[in-house]
């Protein structure tokens, strides 16, 4: 849909060493059928050619360097330094359909109060095209319970308006996975995210690099949830729930621990909801 007055969407793209797959994220961004698009791409310290494949698109992207800082860091600065009134995340290794960001800005038209929305995906696995489980179908509004089991948002797939960040921050930086499960929760637990129930979002998965391959989920997750307890932020009935969840994740990641003969860090994530509730595991 040609829209007669187009808002500018900034597109963040942070990469670290995804020379091998970034212009296939680049060029689909590109190709988009909305023309009021600015791409800013974090370039989180890599060492292999990815600089030298950025020169080739010349002032048809900015592109800004940092030293090896973390996804959060570089999507933030991104985010800091764009001019949109949208914000469209996509990682270094995701692409879309050419109509993404087109049919994004119509549901935004259509709905001036949303301030975030995301749009189905097509999973890529190893190469291959797979269908996504039932439990990681995508809902859509005030999603914040079963937000808290598994993580049902992607920041490939969403467009937010800017405001949003003064409203609820920003990647916790501290994280080196699961921030995005993070930032989706503090959202969640004040304004629905919205699914445009259609598939403009290229997803890829399994290749190594992947930083979900190389830290445990759970451990960062328990974190986000115990930050979001302990902000104070919560309605009652979300505590109640965000603890019923920090209590199974606790018992879960704890004993694993104890399994692989990690026993200090078992004992601290067993007593973790004990020494936040007083009681014992």
């Amino acid at each position: 849909m040609k829209l007669t007055q187009e808002k500018l969407v900034s597109v963040i793209i942070p990469t670290f060493n995804r020379a091998w797959t970034l212009k296939n994220a680049v060029d689909s961004v590109l190709d988009q059928n909305y023309d009021a698009i600015e791409i800013i791409i974090i370039d989180d310290g890599s060492t292999d050619n990815t600089l030298d494949i950025l020169d080739g698109y010349g002032n048809k992207i900015q592109v800004l360097t940092q030293a090896n800082s973390g996804v959060s860091a570089a999507r933030n600065l991104g985010i800091k330094r764009s001019h949109g009134e949208f914000i469209a995340l996509l990682d270094s290794d995701d692409a879309w359909e050419p109509d993404k960001i087109s049919c994004q800005i119509d549901f935004f038209e259509r709905n001036p109060d949303a301030l975030i929305c995301q749009t189905e995906e097509i999973w890529i696995r190893n190469g291959k095209r797979v269908n996504p489980k039932i439990k990681h179908q995508k809902p859509s509004g005030m999603i914040f319970d079963a937000s808290l089991h598994l993580c049902l948002v992607s920041p490939s797939a969403v467009m937010i308006r800017k405001e949003l960040f003064e409203l609820k921050g920003y990647f916790n930086e501290e994280f080196l996975v699961c921030e995005d499960y993070d930032f989706w929760l503090r959202i969640l637990a004040d304004y629905p995210i919205f699914l445009v129930d259609k598939p403009c979002t290229i997803k890829h998965g399994g290749h190594g690099d992947q930083l979900s391959a190389h830290h445990s989920q759970d451990k960062y997750r328990i974190a986000s949830i115990v930050g979001l307890i302990q902000s104070k932020t919560l309605s009652r009935q979300q505590e109640k729930t965000a603890a019923k969840v920090l209590e199974k994740k606790c018992r879960i990641y704890g004993n694993g621990c104890l399994k692989r003969q990690r026993d200090e860090e078992g004992q601290y994530y067993l007593g973790l909801y004990q020494s936040l509730f007083g009681i014992c595991l």
